[in-house]
């Protein structure tokens, strides 16, 4: 470890929950340099959707790089772009009936994000974007101002601007069957509100808690920036590519957002690559106009076309996503219901699960029995109150019951030590 505490910046955060060197990985599973396994229910924070050294994507990968296939052509036109870009037209755009032009804004989540409100301020002429609460879209400041988690806009150093926070689905246990705060400051000419150039959302909140907005509550919103000329721009850089069950995780609710932000796994092996996704009308830049040296990462192009080849080619990959989702919450559920007078709450959706402890610090002693017992998962939330649950979409049933075993193990000795304590 002295190389890394020397050399590496006091910023690293998962080196210290998970104090080991890992050497290798393959499927669901990562190996320390010692040869002990580890159960992987992380995924990379969802950019391995498809899992760890994938054959179908490693082979494809190999055979680009020793076939001397172009590594690095910032926009310009190249095969394993154009491969992407067809292929991601005809299997994912077309099949749903949506008409998207792609922005290659650079090669993370954030470079999506920050994109996609550049373009809705130019569009609209209006700066002003509305987020929600407990989102995070982010570390750059654009993406900041538009982030919920206080510890993590502190960090900015200065003031986050040209944003306003408003309450998402269920926030302080307050459900009604459309964003009525929203609707009122937008509707009021006393709001103090100017009118947005963009509506900013996750349908399930990530790095939030794992909130999941509903379908009715999401079908209200678009309307309501249908009715008010606001965009909407919806956050899938963890939720996409299958995460939730379809591709998109807003597809159950029937919408189209006027913008998508695609990262983590639209690059299939774990390359970095970002997508942002815009209505033709909206793409109104000049060229050069937005811009970045690695703006395409043409081994990302190559994997994440086959990537989409081999997992959305037809609803296999989905309706597997669906039941495994089911069956995580059918046992999170019951892990709840042995532990009545602990208050537990199963949130997310699909393989983007997570159980809730209202103790601060429980879900972080949960996290730390669990790699003890063999098995990455890391807490999510504000105040870091959920244990999440993000295994490769590839997981086997096997895969799942193994770390389902040593989730329920973990709880029931910190509830037990807890209760103990007290």
């Amino acid at each position: 470890m002295t190389v890394f505490e020397t050399l590496e910046s006091e910023v690293r955060s998962y080196s210290r929950v998970w104090p080991v060197v890992f050497d290798r990985a393959e499927g669901s599973r990562l190996y320390s340099e010692e040869g002990t396994a580890y159960l992987d229910f992380f995924a990379g924070a969802g950019a391995l959707n498809y899992g760890h050294a994938n054959p179908a994507l490693k082979k494809v990968l190999l055979d680009y790089i020793i076939g001397n296939g172009v590594a690095h052509a910032l926009d310009m036109f190249t095969v394993a772009k154009r491969d992407f870009l067809q292929t991601f037209d005809d299997l994912i755009l077309k099949p749903r009936e949506l008409d998207y032009k792609v922005v290659f804004p650079g090669p993370g989540g954030a470079n999506a994000i920050e994109a996609a409100l550049k373009l809705a301020r130019t569009v609209t002429g209006r700066s002003l974007i509305v987020s929600f609460t407990n989102s995070f879209h982010g570390m750059t400041l654009g993406a900041l101002a538009i982030s919920g988690n206080t510890a993590k806009r502190e960090a900015a150093g200065i003031p986050l601007v040209n944003a306003i926070t408003v309450p998402y689905d269920g926030y302080s246990g307050c459900a009604e069957p459309r964003p009525r705060h929203l609707e009122a400051m937008l509707s009021d000419r006393g709001s103090g509100m100017d009118r947005p150039a963009a509506v900013v959302v996750e349908t399930v909140q990530g790095e939030g808690g794992l909130g999941a907005a509903r379908v009715e509550w999401l079908r209200a919103l678009a309307d309501l920036c249908r009715r008010h000329g606001v965009l909407l721009v919806v956050d899938d850089v963890q939720m996409g590519c299958g995460r939730t069950g379809p591709f998109f995780s807003f597809e159950d609710a029937g919408i189209v957002p006027d913008m998508v932000c695609l990262s983590k796994s639209i690059g299939g092996y774990g390359l970095p690559l970002a997508l942002t996704l815009i209505r033709r009308e909206l793409d109104v830049w000049q060229p050069g106009a937005h811009n970045g040296t690695f703006r395409g990462v043409s081994s990302a192009f190559v994997t994440g076309a086959q990537a989409l080849r081999c997992y959305w080619s037809d609803d296999v990959l989905e309706n597997t996503t669906r039941a495994k989702g089911d069956r995580i919450a059918s046992a999170l559920k019951e892990i709840a219901t042995d532990h009545p007078g602990a208050d537990l709450q199963v949130r997310g959706r699909g393989l983007a699960a997570g159980l809730r402890f209202p103790i601060p610090g429980t879900a972080g002693k949960v996290c730390a029995a669990a790699f003890d017992g063999g098995l990455l998962v890391e807490t999510s939330g504000s105040d870091e109150d959920v244990v999440k649950l993000l295994p490769p979409l590839t997981v086997s049933d096997t895969e799942i019951d193994e770390g389902l075993d040593i989730i329920r193990t973990s709880v029931n000795a910190v509830l037990t030590q807890d209760k103990e304590i007290l």
